[in-house]
């Protein structure tokens, strides 16, 4: 086809069409067109030019130009894109390195088989641009719910027309047995929106927990409007589920507030959600009332709280154990998810046996290392005391107030309680020399005898290994596999170390080796300061 005869506005009567059928921008139509007219122009002068084609935004004219670029006399390459200087006097007045000569060259009539190329040239650039815009338009929809129609289903996994795109609802990401046929009605929430190479790629869910928060936006404008607020989620999908809301309306109640009236708020969501039995529960700050509320239907008789461990103990009565449980397991998990806690449930008897265990223990560790009588050892558990440290280190008037120790006998405890420590520190440290502890690692202030000899029996000898141990290898820690959380056992935890500690420890190593700059760590523990008192 020759560009000369054809209808010039034709050319922008199509890239308009294209653009309101794509939803995309006519200018990208149009500098695909250019592109693949410039194209079809290097085919018939030559692909070493350097040919540009300018299409006329209103007339559609279309000027098609060689360009030519001044270049030094010694990284001249390319003849017929650039020229020297010298050579480009004959054309311009004063020509300077890096200047372009532009001249005006004939229009070229395009066989059928650039016509095919530009053709191709422009249904990439279209589908490219259909791609980003379909891209923006999702991104921001990530975290909210979208309504869907089905179109397949492919090895379990939805595809889901999503209006200017598609969306993938994972096998994994459906409730329970659900199955869809072409045509069905979905309503999904937005996952991620991914910018992948064959375009955007939308994953849904149906069994995010943040699905059934978004349910309950729609369905109670009270959580819309910042009246309540959902504080937290847990679900185990189709089977039952833990929402945990607070209102900031003393005159609202948040709990009634999205059941609805009789009921008919919380079971649209139920509805939605194939069944699914929702607890709603009020959220409160105070971690223990919080835990109570949340185990749910069962009635707790004391909870032990441990704000370092985060854990927690929980003591039911023995009637009331399989509900505070659940069917296999599931309500003492859903809350455990709540709480972001690990929740450990036991019995008024199995609390009660093992209080018992560990005051024998207590007492026994005081008889056998104080050479104390049984009575006696007793007293000093009863009023508090768990292991050696604390008798050896506390302010005597701590000991005096136990019937029948007086000054000399406060003073005496303590003595023999030092005495053990200094011989037990002296068999770890020789113990610890003998599996091969270096003096830099002994030395090195915070590990105690008994620390190093636990960090050279798992194979931390030096400084240098003690530097690249990571802070959950020594304190401990959580990890989640396949949903599950798997406790890791750290080097120092059984010494009471908590993961700020260790931390801290593992970075004052590394500067005492030279592996970190300590103006990085002032500066990286001053912006943490910042940080925490911003929160506050």
């Amino acid at each position: 086809m020759a560009i000369t005869s054809a209808n010039q506005l034709e050319l922008l009567q199509t890239a308009e069409a294209v653009a309101r059928e794509k939803m995309i921008d006519p200018g990208l139509v149009v500098e695909a067109m250019e592109e693949s007219l410039a194209r079809a122009a290097k085919s018939r002068y030559g692909a070493e030019m350097d040919i540009r084609v300018s299409i006329d935004r209103k007339t559609g004219r279309a000027t098609f130009t060689r360009v030519r670029t001044v270049v030094e006399d010694e990284e001249l390459e390319n003849y017929q894109a650039e020229m020297t200087v010298e050579q480009a006097k004959q054309y311009m007045a004063d020509p300077q390195v890096g200047d372009t000569y532009v001249e005006e060259v004939p229009p070229v009539d395009m066989g059928r088989i650039a016509a095919q190329s530009a053709k191709q040239v422009i249904l990439q650039k279209v589908r490219e641009a259909e791609r980003d815009r379909q891209y923006e338009e999702f991104k921001d929809r990530a975290g909210t719910i979208i309504n869907g129609v089905v179109k397949r289903e492919e090895y379990g996994n939805v595809i889901v027309d999503v209006g200017q795109g598609e969306g993938i609802l994972r096998r994994n990401e459906k409730i329970g047995r659900e199955s869809y046929r072409p045509n069905d009605r979905i309503r999904c929430y937005v996952k991620d929106v991914r910018r992948e190479q064959r375009g955007p790629q939308i994953f849904l869910s149906r069994t995010d927990p943040q699905f059934m928060a978004e349910l309950f936006k729609m369905e109670v404008p009270e959580i819309y409007e910042g009246i309540i607020e959902i504080k937290a989620v847990a679900r185990d999908p189709g089977s039952r589920a833990k929402i945990a809301v607070v209102s900031y309306d003393n005159s609202i109640d948040p709990v009634g507030a999205c059941v609805g009236m009789r009921g008919s708020r919380v079971q649209a969501v139920v509805n939605e959600l194939q069944g699914e039995k929702i607890d709603i529960i009020p959220w409160n700050e105070d971690v223990p009332t919080f835990l109570v509320n949340a185990l749910q239907p069962a009635e707790v008789s004391k909870v032990v709280f441990d704000e370092d461990a985060e854990r927690i103990e929980v003591v039911v009565p023995e009637e009331q154990l399989s509900l505070a449980i659940g069917r296999r397991g599931q309500n003492v998990r859903l809350a455990s998810q709540l709480t972001a806690l690990d929740i450990d449930i036991m019995t008024e008897e199995e609390e009660s046996a093992r209080r018992q265990k560990e005051f024998e223990e207590r007492t026994k560790l005081f008889m056998d290392n104080l050479d104390l009588d049984e009575f006696f050892a007793q007293l000093l558990v009863s009023e508090g005391f768990t292991n050696l440290e604390e008798v050896a280190y506390v302010e005597v008037d701590e000991l005096l107030v136990i019937d029948g120790v007086d000054e000399d006998t406060a003073t005496e405890l303590q003595a023999r309680a030092r005495d053990v420590l200094e011989a037990q520190a002296k068999a770890a440290l020789e113990k610890a020399r003998e599996l091969g502890a270096e003096d830099s690692l002994i030395e090195f202030e915070g590990l105690t005898p008994q620390m190093v000899q636990a960090l050279a029996e798992d194979g931390v000898k030096t400084l240098e290994d003690f530097a690249t141990c990571a802070d959950w290898e020594l304190a401990g820690g959580w990890t989640t596999d396949n949903g599950e959380r798997v406790k890791d056992d750290g080097i120092l935890e059984p010494f009471e170390i908590s993961l700020e500690e260790a931390q801290h420890m593992v970075m004052t190593a590394r500067v005492l080796l030279g592996w970190v700059d300590p103006a990085e760590l002032e500066t990286e523990e001053a912006s943490e300061e910042v940080e925490v008192q911003a929160d506050a």
